[in-house]
C-alpha cells in the first residue's frame, strides 16, 4: 500500500448525498476479482449525464473527490474502493461516510475526511476552479484562499496510512516478536513441530 501524507490537486465536486456503493460501481462490474479496470465503471450512471463533473477535462486525474452526506452507503463491496483507486482517487471528503465503506477505503489506502456541511460546501465552491490540499500529518484541509479546516482521524488508521501499512505490512512489523514466540514455543512444546506418524493400515 502506498504511503499517504499530503494529497494535493483538483477535487471532483460531486456533492451528492447518499451515494451508495451501487452508484460508485454498479453490480454488473462485480464479476471480476481484479482491482484493475474498475475505474471505467465507476459512477457509470452519473457519467451518462451530459456535463457531469467526471468528464470535465479540468478534473481529469483529480486525486480528491468531494461528496455529500452518507457517502458509500448501501451494500458492502470492496470493489467500490477498488474503483475509486483505479479512477485515481486518493481521498474523499464528505460530511459523513458509511462505516463499511470507510473501513474498506482505509484498508485500500484511501483517506476519508469528515468535515462539517458548511465546510464541504465551501470546498465544493472552491473546487470548481482551484486545487485543494489535504495534510494528513497535521490533519488539515487547506485552499489557496487561506481556508484551514481541521479534521479528526483515528490514530491507528493515521499511522497505517502514513506508513503505507496494510494488514500484511502490520504483521511484518511484528516479525521479530513472531519469530521470538515461535522459538520459545518450539523449546517449550517441541512435539508440536515433530513429524506426524501414520500408523500402518
Amino acid at each position: 500500500m502506498d504511503k499517504v501524507s499530503t494529497i494535493e490537486g483538483r477535487a471532483i465536486p460531486l456533492g451528492l448525498k447518499n451515494v451508495d456503493t451501487d452508484v460508485i460501481i454498479p453490480a454488473h462490474w462485480l464479476k471480476t476479482v481484479s482491482r484493475e479496470g474498475l475505474g471505467k465503471g465507476a459512477f457509470e450512471t452519473i457519467r451518462e449525464a451530459p456535463g457531469n463533473p467526471f468528464d470535465v477535462e479540468d478534473f481529469a486525474g483529480a486525486p480528491i473527490l468531494i461528496a455529500g452526506d452518507n457517502f458509500g452507503c448501501g451494500s458492502s463491496r470492496e470493489h467500490a474502493a477498488w474503483a475509486l483507486l483505479d479512477l485515481g482517487i486518493a481521498a474523499v471528503i464528505a460530511p459523513s461516510f458509511s462505516d463499511i465503506f470507510s473501513g474498506n477505503a482505509f484498508k485500500n489506502g484511501i483517506l476519508t475526511v469528515e468535515l462539517a456541511q458548511d465546510q464541504v460546501d465551501r470546498l465544493l465552491e472552491i473546487a470548481a476552479d482551484h486545487p485543494i490540499a489535504i495534510d494528513l500529518e497535521n490533519q488539515i484541509v487547506t485552499t489557496p484562499f487561506q481556508d484551514r479546516f481541521a479534521f479528526e482521524v483515528d490514530p491507528f488508521r493515521k499511522h497505517c496510512l502514513l506508513e503505507g501499512l496494510d494488514e500484511i505490512g502490520l504483521t511484518l512489523e511484528r516479525g521479530a516478536a513472531i519469530e521470538t514466540h515461535e522459538q520459545q514455543r518450539a523449546r517449550a512444546l517441541p512435539w508440536l513441530d515433530a513429524p506426524q506418524r501414520r500408523d500402518a493400515a
